[in-house]
């Protein structure tokens, strides 16, 4: 009895070993965090360390079906976090797709929020875009391998 169930064990593990082999490795994840609220996601576009044309990022640009956190533009600051893997590969933050600073190493950065709904900045209305694009690991590089968006609205007063 007890050679059959250690046999049943060692199968079902075998199973779920090949089960879990089989499932694609999911992508890096980035987080914003307002106050005691974050939500995280898995990359828009890419993040498998290959290449996005300028087509396929203007296409993720435009996704709508994104992670969605309220903001007091005020009274709140923006902390955006990353993987150390997209870390190392260099990455920035950008406002409706235009970046909004140089990129960087680090594995977080915080904004405040005003930034977001500034007129200056290219906001328009009570939401704005932002995404994180991460890049190839040189400095200042135009190319891009994965983008997480995001969507900030002003909380109502």
């Amino acid at each position: 009895m007890r050679r059959r169930r250690a046999v049943a064990a060692a199968g079902a593990v075998s199973a779920g070993l090949l089960v879990l082999s089989a499932c694609d490795k999911p992508t890096p994840m980035s987080t914003i965090t307002v106050g005691d609220s974050s939500v995280s996601a898995e990359a828009t576009c890419g993040g498998e360390d290959k290449a996005l044309t300028t087509k396929a990022l203007t296409d993720c640009l435009k996704e709508t079906d994104i992670e969605t956190i309220s903001v007091d533009p005020i009274r709140d600051d923006v902390a955006f976090g990353v993987d150390p893997d997209v870390a190392d590969q260099r990455w920035t933050i950008l406002m409706n797709g235009q970046p909004l600073l140089d990129d960087t190493k680090k594995t977080y950065q915080t904004i405040p929020a005003n930034v977001f709904f500034n007129a200056q900045y290219g906001a328009q209305g009570d939401t704005t875009l932002v995404s994180v694009r991460v890049g190839d690991g040189k400095k200042n590089s135009d190319v891009a391998t994965g983008l997480w968006n995001f969507r900030l609205k002003k909380k109502d007063d």
